[in-house]
């Protein structure tokens, strides 16, 4: 229980106990003027009546003050959830949309080095079809020398051995 509340509590008791204790004051009667009549009534009991409508009109007005309060509060709670699921989509759809940007990103680079590993490995092999036809024609050559060179040498070993030259 709150400070306000004990205090609250507190003068309401002493109030009950000094009307109890006064009872007999509160209730004796007394000439009241109302402008144009005079009244014989108990003037504690008029004013003791007029306080405890005072704190009931005070009490409902405070009630009503809460509940407004208490109300805006949960408007509020609402606009604020429904204003942080709205970011949470907003948020879920930019991390969508990047992942598709990325995705497609990846995508186009697999396919251009799949295409270049397909010019180079088609460059690779027109390369290596030249190298062997190259190497191919070297052979050929060599051999052609090397065969002359054999001739010569038969020649010279036959024309040295005394074998007439063909």
């Amino acid at each position: 229980m709150s400070l306000r509340a004990l205090f609250l509590i507190l003068v309401f008791v002493v109030l009950a106990i000094f009307t109890v204790l006064n009872w007999s004051a509160f209730m004796s009667p007394t000439t009241l003027s109302l402008l144009f009549a005079s009244v014989q009534a108990p003037l504690g009991l008029i004013m003791l009546v007029v306080t405890a409508l005072l704190a009931a009109l005070f009490l409902t007005y405070l009630a009503y003050v809460q509940t407004t309060v208490i109300l805006d509060a949960r408007r509020s709670a609402r606009e604020l959830a429904a204003q942080r699921d709205l970011a949470d989509q907003a948020e879920a759809s930019r991390f969508t949309e990047l992942r598709s940007f990325l995705e497609g990103r990846l995508q186009q680079i697999e396919t251009a080095v799949a295409e270049a590993q397909s010019r180079t490995g088609t460059r690779v092999d027109r390369l290596e079809s030249e190298l062997r036809a190259a190497v191919e024609r070297t052979e050929n050559t060599l051999a052609a020398y090397i065969g002359e060179l054999e001739d010569r040498m038969e020649r010279r070993t036959d024309a040295g051995a005394g074998k007439p030259a063909a």
